[in-house]
């Protein structure tokens, strides 16, 4: 589709080309770029710590420092001779202080006639100096344009309202608007570039978390000949030369835990998974996890490893321990509730699902709580809705729920004391599911036992469907040692630090419908 300028983007056009006919390169080849402009002032603000009675005008360019700063001009005052550029580069906004002694008129005249104008990039060389209002600033010898923008960013305005909050409005307030058309929400909004700073932080210290603790980092398949490791509906794509339908992966699990047979003791991936399922403010179509495997561990053991973890992130980037999310105060620091799935829901619904060990009374029993599902879920499907409806929304504070129902939890080992239980957890945050674990299971008869009951349990379209994995069985009976493992989605985890209520927020270019032009 060929670009119809309006009438703002006509204008730029308009200047673009006689900026051209003045025989100036609108969109030059070579930069040269020395600090950048928290650089610039920070270098001054040092060098007037040390000379404190100069001369701060920059009138001498042999005094003082010297800088050349590149950025995208965000403000401008022009005053006939004189004018005043703010530029905005990813480290912050420096003021350019330009008057038409100090340098080329033509390059002034740039400015002066509007040529140069907001959200163009421009290269400027000068002196530090400060203003008589007091700003440090570049008073500028050498200017040049490096790149003409044909159509301007959107206008953001904010209202201060009377109990200290900003309400954001103009052009740009539609979020889908927004998540569309990433690249401008970033440039015109520094909370939104912050948050994914911030994002960048979490993943780094997840990484040098995981390698101080002895595993190692891994990468596994995402094109697999079969899909498996979670409950969920996969991507299914075709290569052409090997005339073989893929599956995009909804898990790195059963990759990862062929690791240990082959004698790695801890290993762990951070990726994009991909599960071809609803979207909501907390499920993204791709999303990124992290999953760690460890040898000779428990699910008890991966609790701890996780709440250590979950707390150093928290931390590095808050500097403390506990946080707000959505006006809700969550507290990293201290111990982690653990309560069995039973425990939890028998608190929260008065119905010990133990009364009813078949699903049909069992959902007698939650018709009568007014509860609603669909029919002819299992046992274990019936226990997890309790979980969901009674539960979930309560558990705010970082909490540890045990030991799920054994027919929703294919890789996990039995406990101790019955048969109808598994050595499972979840973990919940703010009222979400945030990561999930399991004393693995490692009897490949047992493994083998369970994806035959799963293949009864469920019917072949239904997205909980669990293939049976031919070749992780194979690896199984190889001798894997015993482990525990675990999975998180790192969005959620960075929507909580970030305090975001949408998992749109927290991912840059996250997924959305098709465009109505």
């Amino acid at each position: 589709m060929t670009w119809q300028p309006n009438k703002l983007e006509q204008e730029r056009l308009d200047k673009l080309r006689q900026i051209e006919d003045l025989g100036v390169e609108a969109f030059p080849a070579r930069v040269h770029r020395t600090h950048t402009t928290a650089q610039a002032l920070a270098a001054y603000a040092d060098w007037e710590a040390v000379n404190p009675d100069a001369d701060k005008s920059g009138d001498d360019p042999a005094q003082g420092v010297t800088v050349t700063v590149c950025g995208r001009v965000r403000r401008q005052n022009i005053k006939g001779k004189v004018s005043f550029l703010h530029i905005e580069d990813e480290s912050g906004r420096v003021q350019l202080f330009m008057r038409v002694n100090d340098m080329d008129e033509a390059a002034y005249n740039l400015v002066r006639e509007k040529l140069v104008e907001l959200d163009d990039f421009v290269q400027a060389t000068g002196t530090m100096m400060r203003t008589q209002a007091g700003e440090a600033s570049v008073r500028v010898r050498e200017f040049k344009l490096l790149a003409k923008a044909l159509s301007p960013l959107p206008v953001i305005k904010q209202q201060k309202q009377e109990d200290g909050t900003i309400i954001e409005f103009g052009e740009f307030n539609d979020v889908e608007t927004r998540y569309r058309q990433r690249y401008a929400d970033l440039a015109v909004n520094a909370d939104v570039r912050d948050v994914f700073k911030k994002r960048a932080l979490i993943i780094r210290t997840m990484r040098e978390f995981f390698d101080n603790e002895g595993f190692l980092e891994v990468e596994t398949p995402i094109l697999q000949p079969l899909y498996g490791g979670a409950a969920a509906r996969p991507f299914v794509t075709h290569h052409n030369q090997l005339h073989q339908d893929l599956y995009l992966r909804i898990s790195f699990e059963l990759y990862l835990k062929r690791l240990l047979v082959g004698g790695y003791d801890a290993v762990y991936e951070i990726g994009r998974d991909f599960r071809n399922e609803g979207v909501s403010f907390k499920h993204n179509t791709e999303f990124t996890m992290l999953e760690f495997y460890k040898a000779y561990i428990d699910y008890e053991g991966v609790m701890d490893l996780v709440e250590r973890m979950v707390r150093t992130i928290v931390q590095r980037v808050t500097g403390g321990t506990v946080i707000e999310y959505q006006g809700q105060t969550l507290d990293f620091g201290a111990p982690w509730p653990r309560l069995t799935i039973r425990e939890a829901i028998k608190q929260n619904a008065e119905i010990d699902y133990m009364d009813h060990p078949m699903a049909e009374s069992l959902e007698a029993a939650m018709r009568k709580i007014g509860l609603q599902f669909a029919p002819n879920q299992t046992w274990g499907k019936l226990v997890e809705h309790l979980l969901g409806e009674t539960v979930e929304k309560k558990l705010i504070q970082p909490t540890f729920i045990l030991d799920y129902p054994r027919d929703i939890s294919p890789f996990a080992k039995r406990v101790r004391y019955d048969d109808k239980h598994v050595e499972r957890f979840e973990i919940y945050m703010a009222g979400m599911e945030m990561g999930n674990a399991f004393t693995e299971l490692n009897d490949p008869r047992d493994q083998e036992a369970r994806f035959i009951d799963m293949a009864q349990l469920y019917r072949a379209d239904e997205d909980d469907a669990t293939p049976t994995d031919d070749d992780y069985l194979r690896a199984m009976r190889f001798g894997m040692p015993p482990c525990g493992g675990f999975g998180m989605g790192v969005d959620r985890l960075v929507m909580l630090v970030t305090n975001q209520r949408s998992i749109r927020d927290v991912l840059l270019y996250p997924h959305l419908r098709e465009e109505q032009r």
